[in-house]
């Protein structure tokens, strides 16, 4: 294999390069995983699958043993006997970007391995404040932006997963509705590996905000996926004319009332929610953050992955 390009805090894989890894690792997937898995209007074949994230995922374990044997040793050397923490991976990117797809390909091949078969998923869309309180607050606007967080609930989430309790509650979102399903709790408890995935989740504390502590402070690991925003821009508005067909017919989806509307109509209305909201917070929060992550995914304008960089440990 050709060597990869190297800075002075990074290491860059072509996608050749790093697809190469994969001839060495487990853990093959199916062509019916791939369908399960795939987010609408993110579109992945079995190959860019298995060239990019069963090397990662081999690369995730690693990282994750590294921290486990760290953990033995400290708590002989203290003597203590606290039983490990899960192991905390990020996945930030803007909307359409594709990121909840890396999700839960992740989740699906860090199962298949012995030393995690329990990985467990949450999105931050459940940390959202719900459309009432948004109005409330004058900000439904803003959606997605970092003030529409319950950044406070989604920290005490993390601190309690990470200070290994069980049965952590973290809130249910519904895509169909567009708002928090009131009542509704998916429980944490004491996984191998959790996954947080969301556009703001390599945010540093706010300036205003009483938490000095970040999100990321509780990640092991984080990823970042990255495109051109001309390319997201048009995979939002793809997205959208996709969900014409399946979810607008449905009259308990938030995006009902747009069904009626011709297509020129609704290109129209999609763009313009892009240009006003999603591409604004893509340049003002969500790209900013990608020079926290550790590892970017960085996306051509077929969603294929052209290039892996890693930042050197």
């Amino acid at each position: 294999m050709e060597a990869a390009a190297s800075s002075t805090h990074v290491v860059k894989f072509s996608h050749e390069q790093w697809s190469a890894l994969a001839k060495s690792t487990p853990l093959p997937l199916s062509h019916s995983d791939i369908r399960r898995l795939s987010a609408l209007g993110d579109p992945i074949d079995l190959s860019e699958a298995d060239a990019i994230y069963r090397p990662l995922s081999a690369l995730l374990q690693m990282y994750s043993a590294e921290q486990g044997s760290l953990h033995t040793a400290t708590s002989s050397f203290l003597g203590l006997e606290e039983a490990r923490t899960p192991f905390v991976i990020g996945v930030a990117g803007s909307v359409a970007v594709g990121k909840s797809t890396t999700a839960r390909l992740l989740q699906e091949l860090l199962r298949r391995w012995p030393a995690t078969p329990k990985v467990d998923l949450v999105t931050t869309d459940g940390f959202l404040y719900p459309n009432a309180e948004l109005e409330r607050r004058g900000i439904e606007l803003r959606k997605g932006f970092p003030e529409s967080y319950d950044r406070a609930a989604l920290l005490d989430f993390l601190m309690q997963v990470k200070a290994g309790r069980p049965n952590v509650a973290a809130p249910v979102y519904d895509h169909l509705t567009y708002d928090i399903v009131p009542g509704q709790y998916i429980e944490i408890n004491h996984p191998d590996v959790l996954i947080i995935e969301g556009l703001n989740v390599l945010q540093p504390p706010r300036k205003d905000a009483k938490e000095l502590m970040a999100v990321s402070d509780f990640f092991d690991v984080s990823i970042y996926v990255d495109a051109d925003e001309d390319d997201i821009r048009r995979w939002y508005l793809e997205r959208t004319l996709r969900l014409r067909n399946i979810a607008f017919s449905q009259p308990a989806s938030y995006f009902h009332q747009f069904s009626a509307m011709d297509e020129d109509e609704l290109v129209e209305r999609t763009l313009g929610i892009w240009d006003s909201v999603n591409g604004p917070n893509l340049a003002q929060n969500i790209a900013p953050t990608k020079s926290r992550a550790d590892i970017v995914l960085r996306k051509g304008p077929d969603h294929v992955v052209e290039e892996v960089i890693l930042r050197k440990i």
